[in-house]
């Protein structure tokens, strides 16, 4: 089973502006994030782990961590791949850097057949989900 990490989406008020925040960088080239310190179970998470996004204390979103690489300044990149992708929300503490998820923790994806996120809001959502709702 893949290993995720979830991470804070530091300035994003929603889905929507972290959408267009990635889409810019990835516009930009290669999408990734640094780090400080390569993650002890990397090898569990490049390639089949995601990342998990945080935002208003609720997972609402993941990218797809394609690998590790070395960044400026002895910094390790975390690489991701270009789509994000909404997934059901679930409540989440917030912290600081990222934090390992495990697979069977992790939020589905909305898929064929799901109630549509845009029927409601993410607010809306997130509130649901934590009274087990949805």
């Amino acid at each position: 089973m893949p290993l995720h990490l979830t991470k804070v989406a530091f300035g994003s008020t929603s889905f929507d502006m972290l959408d267009e925040r990635l889409a810019a960088r990835v516009a930009a080239g290669p999408l990734f994030l640094t780090t400080r310190y390569l993650p002890k179970r990397h090898e569990e998470i490049a390639g089949q782990g995601s990342l998990f996004w945080i935002i208003k204390h609720t997972l609402v979103a993941r990218s797809t961590i394609t690998g590790f690489g070395e960044a400026e300044d002895g910094r390790v990149a975390i690489l991701l791949g270009p789509t994000l992708m909404r997934v059901q929300p679930r409540p989440k503490r917030a912290h600081q850097g990222w934090r390992y998820l495990e697979a069977e923790d992790a939020p589905l994806d909305f898929g064929e057949g799901d109630y549509t996120a845009d029927a409601m809001p993410s607010a809306l959502l997130a509130k649901l989900s934590a009274l087990a709702l949805l």
